[in-house]
């Protein structure tokens, strides 16, 4: 089932430090720099178009609804390993879940703190939490700030009226929660905010969408598309490729873009469009929606288990398996997994009308799970990628525009 990404999506609303990765020789793998640690594995929220609860794959259930401190120990052990064998001097450490703040805030911050401890002296640890807003506290906000944990949040809107579908387990509106948690972090903890994270909805009006998140002040927002694909297409998308495809989502986007560039002051990051230009200019992002640079972002389950990324669960069950664990294998083992080294591969892993493209630098291909039908896998053309086409000729326009007559 195609749904719209819910508090669980794995990209917190910053990005992770990711070092030129381009540089690197792709004959060999790019270590991973993002560690995403499911420390709970069931919410307290009910979403009805939950991609990872309500949609294909199924490995969840069968998996404890907590992290155990042993999981959590071997993690942070593995994570210091990972970072010592290939000098790593930044690693991206999100919390996630689920709702991770079902753990509570000690527990986030005891493994935020065992990571730092152990990995070498000259690595940086950026650590984030993504939640859904409704179990923040003020004392509890303090704890995580207080051991260097940064929060990002999971919303629809900035309005009740587009946050209608996110509901607790009997069916009660979380509006009223998750706002009041968003704005103590906005009030009383700046330093703690790392951001928002909604997904695009063009039944929604984008410019009213934009600007009630704005209301919430986050200092950076991530737009995603929903997760879908060519076998379960995202709302208002079809099955069938082809020229003439319509293109809500990119129409979406650029209306929020036009709102967002015009602006006499920028209001917000907003790093779809930041990313966008970054690759229009040839430098390298740090998104996995576009661009060629290889993902270097890893799970572990709650189990212990290490898994590629959440969105792939969209696509089928068991997408995200690889049959490693941090008990008895290392992430250097999860770099050779078949599934990873494709997400590593550049345009080597792209269809042939993804090559031919001439966006294919700043496209990439879209997002990986979008590409996926069920009859051929992955080696797809994105279900967005008319979506994709009219944004990044969008964005080069104004960029040309506003670059036109600059000295060379």
């Amino acid at each position: 089932m195609a749904g719209r990404t819910t508090p669980r999506e794995e990209r917190p609303a910053e990005p992770a430090p990711r070092g030129d990765a381009r540089a690197r020789s792709r004959a060999h793998p790019v270590p991973f720099e993002q560690f995403i640690v499911k420390v709970h594995g069931r919410c307290n929220l009910a979403c009805r178009y939950c991609y990872l609860y309500e949609g294909p794959d199924r490995t969840w259930r069968d998996r404890p609804s907590a992290a155990s401190p042993a999981v959590l120990d071997r993690t942070a052990a593995r994570i210091a390993e990972h970072a010592a064998a290939h000098g790593l001097t930044n690693v991206a450490l999100v919390l996630h879940g689920g709702e991770p703040l079902l753990a509570g805030p000690g527990r986030l911050a005891a493994l935020a703190d065992a990571v730092r401890a152990r990995v070498p002296a000259d690595c940086a640890v950026h650590t984030t939490v993504q939640t859904n807003a409704t179990l923040l506290t003020d004392a509890g906000i303090a704890t995580l700030a207080g051991h260097g944990i940064r929060v990002g949040i999971s919303l629809d809107g900035g309005l009740a009226a587009h946050n209608t579908l996110r509901t607790d387990h009997a069916g009660r509106p979380s509006w009223p929660a998750a706002s009041r948690g968003a704005r103590l972090l906005a009030d009383h903890h700046p330093e703690a905010y790392a951001g928002i994270l909604t997904v695009v909805d063009p039944g929604t009006d984008p410019v009213e969408m934009y600007e009630s998140l704005l209301a919430l002040r986050p200092p950076a927002l991530d737009l995603l598309l929903p997760h879908g694909n060519w076998s379960s297409p995202p709302p208002g998308l079809s099955a069938a490729p082809g020229p003439g495809r319509p293109t809500p989502y990119g129409d979406w986007l650029c209306t929020v873009f036009d709102r967002w560039w015009a602006a006499p002051r920028r209001e917000t990051r907003i790093r779809l469009f930041e990313e966008c230009f970054a690759l229009l200019l040839g430098l390298p992002a740090a998104t996995e929606s576009l661009g060629l640079d290889p993902l270097n972002a890893v799970v572990v389950e709650t189990d212990g288990s290490i898994e590629q990324v959440d969105s792939l669960k969209s696509a089928y069950d068991g997408a995200a398996a690889t049959g490693l664990d941090v008990f008895h294998h290392t992430f250097d083992e999860a770099l050779r997994h078949p599934g990873v080294a494709a997400r590593q591969a550049g345009a080597g892993a792209l269809a042939a009308a993804c090559r031919a493209c001439p966006l294919l630098t700043v496209c990439g291909g879209g997002h990986y799970a979008h590409r996926y039908r069920a009859d051929n896998g992955f080696r797809n053309p994105s279900v967005y990628c008319a979506d994709l086409e009219r944004l990044i000729r969008h964005l080069a326009d104004r960029l040309a525009e506003a670059t036109a007559g600059d000295p060379p």
